[in-house]
């Protein structure tokens, strides 16, 4: 294996690290959700203008796209993702984990037990993880059953150093087809009792993180229309750590992020958020600029009229670069926000 100070892909002790660093100094990374080589060369750029250390993760629907028409194999198309983040990350000097979003448990057979597999197939051939963290996404079922199923996944997880992601409360609105919409108000919020419980039931098994819900929702919407309430997240923290201390504290995860208040957004820092989930607002800033060339470049991207159009226009690469930049632009907003800015921790531990 190569020495951990040439691995811009994190190792364990090194993701360990991000989170320790962010916990320890109230930021969280920025974890956006990543399709094609380009949003892939779009997040490493903001990552690297910002020095900041980050999350690049993998839905099941963007592996499944990511692999082709042909395929629509999700595994395959996240394999193929991460394996392009090794490579094109080692020319860059921060620290980069990558991560798999939402898999509920229909599909934890097809997609995180298969990608877990490959890394354990990696590591017996002396290579680095290829994913560093997983996300289970149990919310679907009775806490208790969503716990075992994560307890049984957190074994297999710790076993190769990968850290799991589990989510306990339903996060509202729609993402990669799971619709949310018409979940009961109080199931968008994680109550103390379940925090502790959480926390009892997990303790011991191996590092993970905690995406507790506050009335977050996936999408993006008017201001005013998703009602946040991140002293959830406080109260939670204080009632486990008032159990069982300080090192109980949880490592939390942020999803539905996109439009929230600053004030709000910079609040959960303080109550240990140290991931914060951002695919709508990527997503938008990568085809606004793309609409925009096409827009004003109609009679070029088109024939029209028997005419022959503008090569220069209608090249692919012409616009999915403006759509990259516009990626970078939008994540190294999501940086400063989160004040991971200037803050990368690669060549230090």
């Amino acid at each position: 294996m190569r020495k951990e100070a040439d691995m811009p892909i994190a190792t364990p002790k090194q993701y360990e690290a991000m989170l320790d660093a962010a916990q320890k100094g109230s930021y969280a990374y920025p974890a956006i959700n990543i399709t094609s080589l380009s949003t892939i060369n779009g997040a490493l750029k903001a990552f690297a203008d910002q020095k900041s250390d980050g999350i690049i993760q993998v839905s099941t629907g963007g592996g499944q796209f990511a692999s082709g028409l042909a395929q629509n194999d999700m595994v395959l198309g996240a394999i193929v993702l991460a394996e392009a983040c090794h490579r094109l990350a080692e020319k860059y000097d921060v620290l980069i984990a990558l991560h798999t979003d939402h898999c509920q448990p229909g599909k934890v057979d097809s997609f995180l037990r298969p990608l877990i597999a490959e890394t354990a197939r990696r590591r017996k051939n002396g290579q680095e993880n290829l994913f560093q963290s997983h996300m289970l996404d149990a919310s679907e079922l009775p806490l208790d059953e969503n716990l075992a199923l994560s307890k049984d996944l957190l074994k297999e997880c710790a076993a190769q150093e990968i850290i799991l992601e589990i989510e306990a409360g339903v996060v509202g609105g729609e993402e990669d087809g799971v619709d949310n919409h018409d979940t009961p108000a109080e199931k968008l919020y994680t109550t103390p009792e379940d925090m502790v419980t959480v926390c009892e039931e997990l303790k011991g098994i191996g590092r993970y993180m905690f995406a507790a819900t506050f009335g977050n929702v996936h999408g993006s919407y008017k201001p005013g229309h998703v009602k946040l309430r991140p002293e959830i997240l406080k109260e939670g923290q204080e009632a486990v750590m008032a159990k069982y201390g300080k090192e109980a504290e949880f490592d939390l995860v942020f999803h539905g992020g996109s439009g929230t208040p600053m004030e709000q957004l910079r609040e959960t820092l303080d109550y240990g958020v140290v991931k914060m989930n951002i695919d709508t607002d990527t997503q938008y800033a990568f085809t606004r600029p793309v609409v925009d060339h096409i827009m004003k470049n109609y009679d070029g991207v088109l024939k029209i009229d028997g005419e022959i159009g503008n090569k220069k226009a209608y090249d692919p690469r012409a616009y999915i670069k403006k759509g990259e930049a516009g990626v970078a632009a939008r994540l190294a907003q999501a940086c400063d926000d989160l004040e991971s800015t200037g803050k990368t921790i690669c060549g230090k531990v």
